[in-house]
């Protein structure tokens, strides 16, 4: 190609060859060079129509992306006439050897989200394997059961707790003008995570049991999954029992407590795993009920395969021992433990301090390892005494049943227990507590 005449934006700067320009690594021509032959004439001089570029030998492509308006810059710029000279062409050579970099396959390279599309479809919905399936409007079960509930129909009232799986709030639904409690968990694509959850659902919306939290209905919106469930207003036990209950209130609670546990493990063959006074729920007409079960396990020929829940609450065959494989009566020994912090006010063991480790190793050793608690004798009814022993047997097989439990002679001796009382009672203590504090 040949040139004519160019824009510069001053006479030093380099000529840009619109022939080898971008792709051309040789694009700046040294001006000293290839200016040899240039006439520069002043801005406001006349160009004879001859020197002109014709048609056929004009720039089209612009030489830069400024220079397209290059009338703009002529009261600043000088016109410059090229001399019509061949431009060599250049070859260049491509270096095809050395080292070479191995990209990954993104395709097959795993990340934090690679499960996302597994569970959540691009509609938005939580899909958990085929048995439920959340959304914005509520979860639809695989066995028919649907709950339809969402986000609208709440009022916000307050805050009840908050723990690293979650936040649960007190919450008004208008439609039914019933207070409920909602428990929000933040969606993490970590499969035990999303089995927790799924765990705790299923176990929910079965549950058809008067010792065990009314389940409302599930949603799922902006990565958080909701769940709406009975608002038990006098709280958790671990926050009303002060310096201890009196030993009718604790048989009453004892009863609600085996109940529950026995209706897991008779109609859905569950092992709750983590039986606790936090887990235990009262209401202030003195209701009894067990929650939290995204621990709970499936039981597979009456064993547990996974060692999962609170450590402190651990029967001994699960903590030293084989926990790979226990039995249900790991949830009578962690019921006999709860009996014994209930009635004394206090968690029986050494209470791991500061140097948290040494702390609960001393604790976890002192289970495994030494005599079980025992309630006072001068406090305390024989039968009493005798149900808390059996529970707390160091040998499973020892260990009664929830049905023998049931035929205890401590769960059958006292009738027409105030409950309600006491309920509003250690609410009172509790809402005192807290305004000292």
């Amino acid at each position: 190609m040949v040139i004519n005449e160019l824009w510069l934006f001053d006479k030093a700067t380099p000529l840009i060859h619109p022939s080898i320009f971008p792709s051309s690594p040789i694009a700046v021509l040294d001006l000293n060079k290839q200016f040899a032959n240039l006439t520069v004439t002043d801005s406001k001089s006349e160009v004879p129509t001859s020197a002109r570029p014709t048609s056929s030998s004009s720039v089209k492509t612009p030489i830069l992306p400024s220079l397209r308006r290059s009338e703009q810059f002529q009261s600043t710029t000088s016109r410059i006439t090229v001399a019509s000279t061949p431009v060599s062409k250049v070859k260049m050579k491509v270096n095809r050897k050395g080292p070479t970099m191995k990209l990954p396959d993104i395709s097959s390279s795993k990340t934090p989200f690679s499960n996302f599309s597994r569970f959540v479809d691009p509609s938005g919905k939580l899909n958990f394997s085929g048995k439920a399936i959340l959304h914005a409007e509520g979860v639809d079960f695989s066995n028919g059961n649907s709950y339809k509930i969402n986000m609208d129909e709440f009022d916000l009232l307050e805050e009840l707790g908050k723990g690293q799986f979650g936040t649960v709030k007190k919450v008004f639904h208008k439609p039914t003008n019933v207070t409920m409690a909602m428990k929000e968990i933040r969606l993490e694509l970590e499969e035990s995570k999303l089995n927790q959850i799924l765990m705790e659902l299923d176990i929910l919306h079965q549950s058809r049991s008067e010792f065990i939290v009314e389940f409302y209905g599930a949603f799922f919106i902006e990565s958080c999954v909701y769940y709406c469930m009975e608002y038990m207003d006098a709280g958790s036990l671990d926050k009303l029992y002060g310096d201890g209950v009196p030993e009718d209130v604790l048989a009453v609670i004892t009863a609600s407590m085996v109940k529950g546990l026995k209706f897991l493990k008779d109609k859905l063959n569950i092992i709750h795993r983590d039986v606790k006074p936090t887990n235990v729920l009262v209401n202030r007409a003195g209701e009894v009920k067990l929650c939290d079960f995204g621990v709970s396990g499936q039981l597979t020929q009456s064993l547990a395969k996974t060692n999962v829940g609170c450590q402190s609450y651990m029967a001994p065959e699960r903590i030293f021992g084989d926990a790979s494989t226990y039995t249900v009566q790991a949830d009578v020994w962690s019921l006999g433990l709860a009996m014994v912090e209930l009635a004394i006010g206090k968690y029986p063991y050494p209470v791991p301090d500061k140097n948290e480790n040494v702390g609960l190793f001393a604790q976890l050793t002192a289970i495994v390892a030494g005599n079980p608690p025992s309630l006072p004798a001068d406090k305390f009814s024989e039968e009493c005494r005798d149900f808390v022993a059996q529970c707390l047997n160091k040998n499973p097989k020892d260990r009664p049943t929830y049905g023998q439990l049931l035929e205890h002679l401590f769960l059958n001796k006292y009738e027409n227990v105030d409950m309600k009382s006491w309920a509003e009672t250690a609410y009172a203590s509790r809402k005192d507590i807290y305004k000292q504090s």
